[in-house]
């Protein structure tokens, strides 16, 4: 069944039990790799007997170890692929597997030329520019709301629809474990609530300003002595992170790891967590992903980042030109960040830590109190 020139289709017509592989292409981000788990997790649910593949760059791969739904991680490493000779010997080998279906999350350059090579029955995604219609066999449009959702209603054709399934980072016992000794070691005691805070990010226009984020964590270490911020950084954003310290002027308010957390480590670090807080970047996806509570301090960009639950929630200024999805602001005074009040960041967080006690990661926090 070819669609090379209808724009919508409702259904593919596809034998389940001839469904052996599958690849999912979901190079970037990292946050868009983790809200691709819920549409990988509905693929292997509509073909049981499918092996599920990712294609996905290095620095992503992490969040997805230990994934029961998904079978092997085709990562691809630009120091590996150093030319395009090698370039295409990898793609090729990818497309070398045979795949029933291939679903293309993103059409960069390098999941199209996996896509040229595969002999696919059926190669499914959003609707392609003209020129690349030819690597499709089948599209279906986009759809608004959360992120996770828009991705999985891109499968719609298969049968497959989203019914609230949440992103999921599957960690071990004994990195749940490590982690709890991290904390430990770095003086988070029983008795603290222990936020996670992701101050830092590459666009100015999603990133809440280092003295603002300093005078929310001095208010809320005020009111409440033991709250403790973990702080999140990333290569290169040391400074930026340590900014806010130097604004709050509240060392003991701070864990500050003694070294770049990898992706997993801060993923079950924030698994212990009481909550998290930060811009709109990939930490708030995988607090989602690990059952922690997450408020989000949005400039340009929408509320469709947010998942849909009273767990998770999101502060805006409510401006007019919110949410431009732009990565500069064409006011010049970033308003929508510099404008929101910290005092009005401090009551929303205080408001979910009520909010949210119910929530399992309060009540983890609660139960690993008692068996002290």
């Amino acid at each position: 069944m070819n669609m090379h020139h209808q724009e919508q289709i409702t259904e593919i017509a596809i034998n389940d039990s001839t469904v052996r592989k599958i690849l999912v292409c979901q190079l970037r981000q990292i946050g868009d790799v983790v809200l691709a788990t819920p549409a990988i997790e509905l693929l292997a649910r509509r073909f049981p007997y499918a092996e599920i593949h990712v294609l996905t760059e290095k620095r992503c791969a992490a969040m997805l170890e230990n994934n029961p739904f998904v079978t092997t991680v085709w990562s691809i490493d630009k120091k590996e692929l150093p030319d395009l000779i090698r370039e295409i010997a990898f793609y090729r080998k990818v497309a070398a597997e045979k795949f029933d279906i291939v679903v293309a999350f993103q059409q960069l350059p390098r999941c199209r030329w996996v896509l040229a090579f595969s002999r696919a029955p059926v190669r499914l995604s959003y609707p392609p520019a003209w020129h690349s219609r030819w690597l499709f066999t089948h599209w279906h449009p986009l759809e608004p709301g959360y992120s996770a959702r828009t991705k999985a209603n891109v499968l719609k054709p298969l049968g497959i629809a989203w019914q609230g399934e949440k992103p999921r980072i599957y960690l071990t016992d004994e990195e749940m474990d490590n982690a709890a000794h991290l904390l430990e070691q770095a003086g988070v005691a029983p008795r603290h609530q222990l936020i996670t805070l992701d101050p830092t990010h590459r666009r100015a226009t999603r990133r809440y300003p280092a003295r603002h984020y300093g005078r929310v964590v001095a208010d809320l270490y005020r009111r409440n002595p033991d709250i403790r911020f973990l702080l999140l950084f990333g290569p290169g954003e040391e400074q930026e992170a340590m900014e806010v310290v130097r604004q709050a002027g509240c060392d003991g308010a701070f864990i500050i790891p003694q070294h770049i957390l990898t992706l997993r480590q801060m993923a079950a670090c924030m698994a212990h967590a009481r909550m998290h807080l930060g811009n709109c970047s990939a930490p708030r996806h995988i607090a989602v992903a690990v059952d922690t509570p997450s408020m989000t301090v949005l400039g340009s960009t929408t509320s469709s980042w947010t998942f849909p639950s009273p767990e998770h929630d999101h502060i805006i200024l409510g401006l007019d030109c919110q949410h431009c999805n732009q990565d500069t602001c064409r006011r010049n005074d970033m308003a929508c960040l510099e404008q929101l009040a910290p005092q009005v960041v401090t009551q929303r967080v205080l408001d979910h830590l009520e909010k949210t006690g119910g929530h399992p990661a309060a009540l983890r926090h609660r139960q690993k109190t008692a068996a002290v």
